[in-house]
């Protein structure tokens, strides 16, 4: 069981590994290739649109031919890709590598918790996922740190390098697994896009959906910039950014940990419109700060992502709420509308800003506001769902 929990736990890092691992390589990039922050981060965002896509597809997929054979292909596509981004000559490769190396990294994170449930019991079951969590919570710390290790000792394909290393380690363990599904489904394809339309013809759902997705576009701004940021305006180390950025990362956690705690004394009214406040007066303070130094956007930001911590769990269990049956279809479309909203705020903040911390801080803003205007005009009917 112990090589289980080990496949599993590999699998789910892999958003992390592929993302915040290579932050720090950005501003090198920039500079090497000669680019604008906007064209550098399309190799960010080519990522997360086809990651967001393929996590769709996988499922299915796997529920109709077993999980073994979609993740050898995948994340032999992600090893392949990872290769090929080492190799890369210009931004405009990268994106393209980029992009198979999110089709890759899907296929590790749409089954890491589809195979735990194929080959653990309920409580057992319960248990994994818990460790698990403090694996996909950690690794967005860690990532960026290891990268920053990287850029000060090596260059930036070594950054490639060993994301191919771990895709190797997993696609062996992946080889030795035996078929997990043991009941195989026959519905065709095209009944899980009827699935997914149908599931978004529930207004609560759709609408509650969108509003807390919402919610990413300041947090993945600040992912897409930070590194620009931290050290082209700043002039920190890739590894003093790793700590930054882990510094950051860490609010995500801590918010989620104190839902646990909160959500015994307050209701999911008061916690998402506490969330939602905070969100506000964050993106205010990052609005209106001096923007002197690397704490002027690391500490508005904390408070920021601790909010949106905050508010994901109960956010997500009360959209889930919205629909009866089809759970693990809804699930999937609140990531993908969670990260193709962020996607979006990846493009934003890589536009000709001048000051790139106000930007982050007025989604903020916007976001914070729309959010607790949608809460408080629909927030007793939804209640009434939940």
């Amino acid at each position: 069981m112990r090589y289980y929990f080990f496949l599993i736990a590999l699998l789910s890092a892999f958003p992390a590994l592929s993302t915040d691992m290579y932050l720090p390589a950005l501003p090198v990039l920039q500079e090497t290739w000669g680019q604008p922050l906007a064209t550098e981060n399309l190799t960010l965002i080519s990522f997360f649109v086809t990651y967001c896509l393929f996590m769709l597809i996988y499922g299915p997929v796997s529920d109709r031919i077993g999980r073994r054979k979609p993740l050898l292909v995948g994340i032999a596509g992600y090893v392949v890709a990872c290769a090929a981004c080492a190799a890369s000559s210009g931004v405009w490769m990268m994106v393209g590598f980029r992009a198979l190396q999110a089709a890759g990294a899907a296929s590790a994170s749409a089954l890491a918790l589809a195979i735990a449930k194929d080959v653990f019991e309920s409580e057992k079951r319960a248990q994994i996922i818990a460790y698990v969590s403090v694996i996909i919570a950690l690794a967005p710390m860690l990532a960026p740190i290891i990268g920053g290790w990287i850029m000060t000792l090596l260059d930036w394909p070594w950054v490639f390098a060993v994301q191919g290393l771990l895709g190797l380690v997993a696609l062996a363990a992946v080889w030795r697994m035996p078929e997990p599904l043991r009941v195989f489904s026959d519905d065709k394809l095209s009944a899980t896009l009827t699935l997914y339309v149908r599931i978004l013809a529930n207004l609560r759902f759709t609408g509650l959906n969108l509003s807390t997705a919402l919610m990413g576009l300041p947090f993945f701004a600040f992912i897409a910039a930070s590194s620009d940021i931290y050290i082209t305006r700043f002039g920190l180390s890739e590894t003093d950014f790793g700590y930054f950025f882990a510094f950051n990362a860490l609010s995500l956690m801590s918010g989620s940990f104190a839902f646990t705690r909160l959500s015994r004394l307050l209701s999911t009214k008061h916690v998402l419109t506490l969330s939602f406040a905070g969100i506000f007066a964050a993106g205010l303070w990052m609005s209106l700060g001096s923007h002197a130094g690397p704490w002027d956007l690391a500490l508005p930001m904390w408070v920021l992502g601790f909010c949106l911590g905050l508010s994901r769990p109960p956010a997500t269990n009360l959209i889930l709420d919205q629909v009866d049956h089809d759970t693990g279809s809804a699930s999937s479309l609140i990531a993908f509308s969670f990260m193709m909203l962020g996607a979006l705020g990846m493009f934003l903040v890589s536009l000709d800003w001048a000051d790139k911390i106000t930007v982050i801080g007025v989604l903020g803003v916007l976001v914070g506001g729309v959010d607790l205007i949608f809460w408080g005009l629909s927030a007793k009917r939804l209640a009434k769902k939940a």
